[in-house]
């Protein structure tokens, strides 16, 4: 893969800039989930391509890390004059089996019809909210938190793969 799996204060400062533009309107706004939905729409399913070893979806969140870098390098630098290029301690999503990347592609197809649906402004938002929850994803906070999702993507397939099967049926 090309691409890096290590976040720089301002690849970091770069998705902080995007999750406040979207978080503040739900907060100014009576905090209704409807004016935040799309945003965790496109942040969850960043979340589950982040579990991705590899393939398309393991490489563009690898990419997402390269693109908020130097971005956020850029802006940060321009507007300070000082650098942004400290890196973070990284982390990633682990153990994700056959079951559970066949549930990451419903996910992400999912998101994808409706991006397909979405009104422009929604559009926006699911975009920032997937590149968000990619380049949040490579740190080791936000990894840590979301240790579980291999397991729960892995659970939920082998559950649907079993009741196609037919096991338990009778």
């Amino acid at each position: 893969m090309t691409g890096t799996t290590t976040l720089t204060l301002g690849g970091l400062l770069l998705a902080l800039i995007i999750l406040y533009a979207n978080l503040k309107p739900w907060w100014t706004g009576g905090r209704e989930i409807k004016k935040l939905s799309a945003f965790l729409k496109g942040f969850g399913a960043a979340a589950c391509a982040a579990a991705c070893p590899g393939g398309i979806l393991g490489w563009v969140h690898s990419r997402s890390g390269t693109v908020a870098n130097a971005a956020g390098e850029r802006v940060g630098e321009g507007a300070t004059g000082a650098a942004h290029t400290a890196s973070l301690t990284g982390g990633q999503l682990a153990d994700l089996g056959a079951t559970g990347a066949f549930m990451v592609v419903l996910a992400v197809f999912a998101v994808g019809l409706a991006w397909k649906d979405a009104a422009k402004t929604d559009k926006r938002r699911i975009a920032g909210g997937a590149f968000v929850g990619s380049v949040l994803c490579l740190t080791a906070g936000v990894a840590g938190m979301l240790t579980w999702l291999p397991g729960a993507l892995n659970a939920t397939g082998d559950g649907i793969v079993a009741a196609f099967q037919g096991a338990g049926v009778l």
